[in-house]
Protein backbone atom coordinates (compact mmCIF):
# COMPACT_ATOMS: atom_id res chain seq x y z
CA UNK A 1 0.00 0.00 0.00
CA UNK A 2 1.21 3.39 -1.17
CA UNK A 3 1.20 6.44 1.66
CA UNK A 4 1.67 9.78 0.69
CA UNK A 5 3.41 12.75 3.66
CA UNK A 6 3.35 16.17 3.73
CA UNK A 7 6.83 17.15 5.28
CA UNK A 8 6.33 20.40 6.05
CA UNK A 9 9.71 20.87 9.02
CA UNK A 10 13.22 19.65 9.17
CA UNK A 11 12.63 17.25 11.96
CA UNK A 12 9.99 15.60 10.31
CA UNK A 13 12.03 15.02 7.22
CA UNK A 14 14.80 13.13 9.64
CA UNK A 15 12.41 11.15 11.59
CA UNK A 16 11.06 9.81 8.30
CA UNK A 17 14.57 9.34 7.04
CA UNK A 18 15.63 6.89 10.40
CA UNK A 19 12.38 5.15 9.93
CA UNK A 20 12.35 4.16 6.47
CA UNK A 21 14.22 2.07 3.49
CA UNK A 22 14.30 2.56 -0.08
CA UNK A 23 15.06 5.91 -2.03
CA UNK A 24 17.34 8.47 0.07
CA UNK A 25 15.65 11.49 1.63
CA UNK A 26 16.11 15.04 0.65
CA UNK A 27 19.07 16.60 2.04
CA UNK A 28 18.26 18.36 5.16
CA UNK A 29 20.22 21.43 3.90
CA UNK A 30 18.92 21.70 0.40
CA UNK A 31 15.31 21.20 2.16
CA UNK A 32 16.59 24.08 4.53
CA UNK A 33 18.34 26.46 1.49
CA UNK A 34 15.65 25.87 -1.08
CA UNK A 35 12.59 26.29 1.14
CA UNK A 36 9.98 24.48 -0.61
CA UNK A 37 6.56 25.41 0.07
CA UNK A 38 5.66 21.76 0.45
CA UNK A 39 7.45 18.09 0.48
CA UNK A 40 6.27 14.98 -0.30
CA UNK A 41 7.08 11.72 0.17
CA UNK A 42 5.50 8.77 -1.14
CA UNK A 43 6.37 5.17 0.61
CA UNK A 44 5.63 2.39 -0.25
CA UNK A 45 5.52 -1.10 2.06
CA UNK A 46 7.20 1.58 4.23
CA UNK A 47 10.14 2.02 2.12
CA UNK A 48 10.88 5.57 0.71
CA UNK A 49 9.04 4.63 -3.18
CA UNK A 50 9.13 8.64 -4.51
CA UNK A 51 9.98 12.03 -3.53
CA UNK A 52 9.06 15.83 -4.76
CA UNK A 53 9.38 19.45 -3.22
CA UNK A 54 6.13 21.97 -4.49
CA UNK A 55 6.65 25.60 -4.95
CA UNK A 56 4.20 28.08 -5.60
CA UNK A 57 5.53 31.26 -3.50
CA UNK A 58 8.12 34.05 -5.59
CA UNK A 59 7.82 31.80 -8.77
CA UNK A 60 8.83 33.34 -12.07
CA UNK A 61 6.00 35.87 -13.80
CA UNK A 62 6.60 34.26 -17.34
CA UNK A 63 4.38 32.94 -19.86
CA UNK A 64 1.50 35.03 -18.23
CA UNK A 65 -0.06 32.65 -15.96
CA UNK A 66 0.60 31.53 -11.98
CA UNK A 67 3.05 28.91 -12.10
CA UNK A 68 4.25 26.31 -9.79
CA UNK A 69 7.28 24.03 -9.96
CA UNK A 70 8.40 20.36 -9.07
CA UNK A 71 11.95 19.60 -8.03
CA UNK A 72 13.39 17.57 -5.53
CA UNK A 73 11.98 14.60 -7.94
CA UNK A 74 12.62 11.18 -7.83
CA UNK A 75 10.96 7.81 -8.49
CA UNK A 76 11.82 4.44 -8.46
CA UNK A 77 9.25 3.31 -11.11
CA UNK A 78 6.41 4.61 -13.26
CA UNK A 79 3.64 3.55 -11.16
CA UNK A 80 4.67 5.21 -8.51
CA UNK A 81 6.26 8.42 -10.33
CA UNK A 82 2.49 8.86 -11.68
CA UNK A 83 0.84 8.63 -8.12
CA UNK A 84 3.10 11.20 -6.74
CA UNK A 85 3.02 13.46 -10.23
CA UNK A 86 -0.70 13.64 -10.17
CA UNK A 87 -0.72 14.24 -6.46
CA UNK A 88 1.59 17.31 -7.09
CA UNK A 89 -0.26 18.52 -9.35
CA UNK A 90 -3.44 18.35 -7.70
CA UNK A 91 -1.88 20.30 -4.87
CA UNK A 92 -0.31 23.10 -7.04
CA UNK A 93 -3.79 23.60 -8.70
CA UNK A 94 -5.65 23.76 -5.30
CA UNK A 95 -2.79 26.57 -4.87
CA UNK A 96 -4.48 28.50 -7.62
CA UNK A 97 -1.20 27.19 -10.13
CA UNK A 98 -2.16 27.38 -13.47
CA UNK A 99 0.72 25.74 -14.85
CA UNK A 100 3.22 22.69 -13.51
CA UNK A 101 6.98 23.37 -14.52
CA UNK A 102 9.74 20.42 -13.53
CA UNK A 103 11.89 19.44 -12.71
CA UNK A 104 13.39 22.84 -11.19
CA UNK A 105 14.25 22.80 -7.33
CA UNK A 106 12.45 26.29 -6.96
CA UNK A 107 14.60 28.37 -9.01
CA UNK A 108 17.25 27.98 -12.07
CA UNK A 109 20.14 29.00 -10.26
CA UNK A 110 19.68 25.55 -8.71
CA UNK A 111 18.99 22.35 -10.42
CA UNK A 112 16.95 22.60 -13.11
CA UNK A 113 15.77 20.39 -16.37
CA UNK A 114 15.59 16.30 -17.34
CA UNK A 115 18.75 15.08 -19.33
CA UNK A 116 16.85 13.94 -22.12
CA UNK A 117 19.01 12.68 -25.03
CA UNK A 118 22.28 11.48 -23.31
CA UNK A 119 24.17 10.59 -27.01
CA UNK A 120 27.35 8.69 -26.56
CA UNK A 121 29.50 11.03 -24.92
CA UNK A 122 30.25 10.98 -21.29
CA UNK A 123 29.20 13.22 -18.34
CA UNK A 124 31.25 16.55 -18.01
CA UNK A 125 32.21 18.06 -14.38
CA UNK A 126 29.08 19.52 -12.69
CA UNK A 127 26.51 19.07 -15.33
CA UNK A 128 23.39 17.65 -13.83
CA UNK A 129 22.23 13.96 -14.38
CA UNK A 130 19.01 12.15 -13.73
CA UNK A 131 17.73 8.35 -15.13
CA UNK A 132 16.43 8.57 -18.46
CA UNK A 133 13.10 6.97 -17.43
CA UNK A 134 12.58 10.47 -15.73
CA UNK A 135 11.61 11.70 -19.55
CA UNK A 136 8.95 9.07 -19.96
CA UNK A 137 7.62 9.24 -16.35
CA UNK A 138 6.89 13.06 -16.73
CA UNK A 139 5.57 12.49 -20.33
CA UNK A 140 3.19 9.74 -19.24
CA UNK A 141 1.36 12.20 -16.42
CA UNK A 142 1.29 14.69 -19.21
CA UNK A 143 4.05 17.22 -18.87
CA UNK A 144 4.83 18.68 -22.23
CA UNK A 145 8.42 20.10 -23.27
CA UNK A 146 8.10 23.59 -22.26
CA UNK A 147 11.96 24.65 -23.02
CA UNK A 148 14.92 22.81 -24.78
CA UNK A 149 18.71 23.14 -23.54
CA UNK A 150 21.97 21.68 -25.39
CA UNK A 151 25.59 21.22 -24.69
CA UNK A 152 28.06 21.62 -27.73
CA UNK A 153 31.37 19.88 -27.98
CA UNK A 154 34.48 22.31 -29.85
CA UNK A 155 37.32 20.25 -31.35
CA UNK A 156 39.58 22.78 -32.17
CA UNK A 157 40.39 25.44 -29.91
CA UNK A 158 42.82 27.19 -32.59
CA UNK A 159 40.13 28.13 -34.62
CA UNK A 160 38.81 31.88 -33.97
CA UNK A 161 36.06 34.41 -35.68
CA UNK A 162 38.31 36.74 -37.65
CA UNK A 163 35.10 39.73 -37.10
CA UNK A 164 36.28 39.49 -33.07
CA UNK A 165 39.57 41.83 -34.12
CA UNK A 166 37.22 44.39 -34.94
CA UNK A 167 35.30 43.90 -31.52
CA UNK A 168 38.19 43.38 -29.49
CA UNK A 169 40.13 46.72 -30.62
CA UNK A 170 36.76 48.70 -30.04
CA UNK A 171 36.50 47.44 -26.10
CA UNK A 172 40.27 48.18 -25.68
CA UNK A 173 39.78 51.67 -27.00
CA UNK A 174 36.84 52.06 -24.79
CA UNK A 175 38.73 51.28 -21.59
CA UNK A 176 37.52 47.33 -21.64
CA UNK A 177 40.20 45.25 -19.35
CA UNK A 178 40.04 41.28 -19.06
CA UNK A 179 42.10 39.45 -16.74
CA UNK A 180 41.67 36.13 -14.72
CA UNK A 181 40.18 35.54 -11.06
CA UNK A 182 42.16 36.26 -7.95
CA UNK A 183 41.71 33.54 -5.69
CA UNK A 184 43.11 35.10 -2.93
CA UNK A 185 39.93 37.67 -2.76
CA UNK A 186 37.66 34.81 -3.87
CA UNK A 187 34.77 35.90 -1.76
CA UNK A 188 34.92 39.65 -2.94
CA UNK A 189 35.34 38.56 -6.45
CA UNK A 190 32.27 36.05 -6.39
CA UNK A 191 30.37 38.80 -4.59
CA UNK A 192 31.08 41.33 -8.09
CA UNK A 193 30.37 38.05 -9.99
CA UNK A 194 26.56 38.12 -8.61
CA UNK A 195 25.85 41.13 -9.25
CA UNK A 196 26.67 41.51 -12.73
CA UNK A 197 25.17 37.70 -12.66
CA UNK A 198 21.18 39.94 -11.13
CA UNK A 199 21.47 42.52 -14.19
CA UNK A 200 22.71 40.22 -16.71
CA UNK A 201 20.13 37.19 -15.92
CA UNK A 202 17.62 38.93 -14.73
CA UNK A 203 15.20 38.59 -18.42
CA UNK A 204 16.43 34.86 -18.99
CA UNK A 205 13.57 32.30 -19.34
CA UNK A 206 11.96 31.64 -15.77
CA UNK A 207 14.94 34.13 -13.75
CA UNK A 208 14.03 34.59 -10.18
CA UNK A 209 16.63 36.01 -7.90
CA UNK A 210 18.31 34.30 -4.77
CA UNK A 211 20.21 35.94 -1.97
CA UNK A 212 23.77 36.64 -2.71
CA UNK A 213 24.73 33.88 1.02
CA UNK A 214 23.04 30.83 -1.10
CA UNK A 215 25.14 31.76 -4.37
CA UNK A 216 28.60 32.42 -2.18
CA UNK A 217 27.42 28.48 -1.09
CA UNK A 218 26.86 27.45 -4.17
CA UNK A 219 30.71 28.70 -5.59
CA UNK A 220 32.16 27.62 -2.00
CA UNK A 221 31.32 23.89 -3.33
CA UNK A 222 33.26 24.37 -6.31
CA UNK A 223 36.70 26.52 -5.01
CA UNK A 224 38.60 23.64 -5.02
CA UNK A 225 38.50 22.39 -8.67
CA UNK A 226 38.60 26.17 -9.68
CA UNK A 227 42.02 27.06 -11.96
CA UNK A 228 42.03 30.85 -11.77
CA UNK A 229 43.35 31.51 -15.33
CA UNK A 230 39.93 29.94 -16.99
CA UNK A 231 37.59 32.39 -15.35
CA UNK A 232 37.76 35.57 -16.64
CA UNK A 233 36.62 39.05 -15.33
CA UNK A 234 35.77 42.13 -17.93
CA UNK A 235 36.06 45.79 -15.97
CA UNK A 236 35.26 49.09 -17.37
CA UNK A 237 36.30 52.15 -15.02
CA UNK A 238 36.69 49.69 -12.15
CA UNK A 239 32.87 48.25 -12.51
CA UNK A 240 32.59 44.91 -13.28
CA UNK A 241 31.08 44.29 -17.37
CA UNK A 242 31.55 40.51 -17.90
CA UNK A 243 32.79 37.43 -16.70
CA UNK A 244 33.11 33.58 -17.95
CA UNK A 245 33.30 30.60 -15.58
CA UNK A 246 35.14 27.73 -16.76
CA UNK A 247 36.47 24.41 -15.65
CA UNK A 248 38.77 21.33 -16.61
CA UNK A 249 36.38 18.46 -16.86
CA UNK A 250 37.36 17.09 -13.76
CA UNK A 251 35.25 13.91 -14.76
CA UNK A 252 37.89 12.87 -17.24
CA UNK A 253 40.63 12.46 -14.65
CA UNK A 254 38.00 10.69 -12.36
CA UNK A 255 37.63 7.81 -14.93
CA UNK A 256 41.09 7.89 -16.07
CA UNK A 257 40.98 9.57 -18.80
CA UNK A 258 43.65 12.28 -20.10
CA UNK A 259 42.26 15.69 -18.68
CA UNK A 260 42.15 17.78 -21.87
CA UNK A 261 38.53 19.00 -21.90
CA UNK A 262 37.39 22.63 -20.48
CA UNK A 263 34.10 23.17 -19.52
CA UNK A 264 32.45 26.56 -20.09
CA UNK A 265 29.85 26.90 -17.53
CA UNK A 266 28.36 30.79 -17.78
CA UNK A 267 29.09 33.91 -19.11
CA UNK A 268 27.28 37.27 -18.54
CA UNK A 269 27.52 40.40 -20.06
CA UNK A 270 26.39 44.00 -19.04
CA UNK A 271 23.23 44.62 -21.02
CA UNK A 272 24.25 47.91 -23.54
CA UNK A 273 25.63 48.21 -26.87
CA UNK A 274 29.10 49.38 -25.49
CA UNK A 275 29.56 45.59 -24.58
CA UNK A 276 28.18 44.32 -27.42
CA UNK A 277 30.48 41.25 -28.26
CA UNK A 278 32.27 41.22 -25.05
CA UNK A 279 30.67 37.59 -24.35
CA UNK A 280 31.87 36.10 -27.91
CA UNK A 281 35.49 37.40 -27.13
CA UNK A 282 35.71 36.20 -23.57
CA UNK A 283 34.86 32.76 -25.31
CA UNK A 284 37.68 32.92 -27.37
CA UNK A 285 39.97 34.14 -25.18
CA UNK A 286 39.11 31.00 -22.72
CA UNK A 287 39.90 28.52 -25.99
CA UNK A 288 42.75 30.39 -26.56
CA UNK A 289 44.33 30.16 -22.87
CA UNK A 290 42.86 26.18 -22.64
CA UNK A 291 45.10 25.62 -25.99
CA UNK A 292 47.94 26.65 -24.59
CA UNK A 293 47.62 24.73 -21.30
CA UNK A 294 47.18 21.81 -23.16
CA UNK A 295 43.54 21.31 -23.66
CA UNK A 296 42.52 20.46 -27.06
CA UNK A 297 38.67 20.64 -26.34
CA UNK A 298 35.66 22.59 -24.99
CA UNK A 299 32.33 21.62 -24.13
CA UNK A 300 30.14 25.06 -24.07
CA UNK A 301 27.25 23.57 -21.51
CA UNK A 302 23.71 23.56 -20.57
CA UNK A 303 22.44 26.38 -23.12
CA UNK A 304 18.95 27.79 -23.46
CA UNK A 305 18.07 27.02 -27.53
CA UNK A 306 17.08 30.88 -27.90
CA UNK A 307 19.71 32.48 -25.60
CA UNK A 308 22.41 34.28 -26.99
CA UNK A 309 24.60 31.77 -25.14
CA UNK A 310 23.68 29.98 -28.48
CA UNK A 311 25.33 32.31 -30.99
CA UNK A 312 28.35 32.45 -29.10
CA UNK A 313 28.79 28.53 -29.04
CA UNK A 314 27.49 28.23 -33.20
CA UNK A 315 30.62 29.35 -34.32
CA UNK A 316 32.36 26.96 -32.34
CA UNK A 317 30.74 24.11 -31.41
CA UNK A 318 28.76 20.84 -32.09
CA UNK A 319 25.71 19.85 -29.92
CA UNK A 320 25.77 16.40 -28.22
CA UNK A 321 23.31 16.72 -25.22
CA UNK A 322 20.20 17.68 -24.92
CA UNK A 323 18.02 18.50 -22.02
CA UNK A 324 14.15 19.29 -21.13
CA UNK A 325 12.14 21.26 -19.04
CA UNK A 326 8.77 20.23 -18.68
CA UNK A 327 5.26 22.16 -18.01
CA UNK A 328 1.39 20.46 -17.48
CA UNK A 329 -1.57 22.78 -17.48
CA UNK A 330 -3.33 22.74 -14.50
CA UNK A 331 -6.66 24.74 -15.06
CA UNK A 332 -9.14 24.71 -17.48
CA UNK A 333 -10.81 27.97 -19.09
CA UNK A 334 -13.67 26.44 -16.97
CA UNK A 335 -11.28 27.07 -13.86
CA UNK A 336 -10.23 30.41 -14.23
CA UNK A 337 -13.98 31.65 -15.16
CA UNK A 338 -15.05 30.17 -11.97
CA UNK A 339 -12.11 31.16 -9.95
CA UNK A 340 -12.60 34.89 -11.77
CA UNK A 341 -16.59 34.93 -10.40
CA UNK A 342 -15.73 33.31 -7.26
CA UNK A 343 -17.27 30.51 -7.34
CA UNK A 344 -15.82 26.74 -6.00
Amino acid sequence: MNTLHLITSLAELNALQSRTTGLPCLAPHLFEQHQPDAHWVLTQAGAIAAHCSLWWRGTAQDLGKRLGYIGHYDAQNSDVASELLQHACEHLKQMGCEMAIAPIDGNTWRRYRALSDRGSVPLFFLEPDNPDAWNEQFQQAGFVPLAEYFSALNTDLTQRDPRLATVEARLQTAGVTVRSLDLQHFETELTRIFHLSEISFRHNFLYTPIDLSEFLQQYAQVKPYVKPELVLLAEHDHQLVGFLFATPDWLQAQRGDPLNTLVIKTVAVMPGRMYAGLGSVLVARVQAIAHQLGYSRAIHALMHEQNNSRNLSDRYAKPFRRYTLYAKPLLTRTDVNQREFGIS
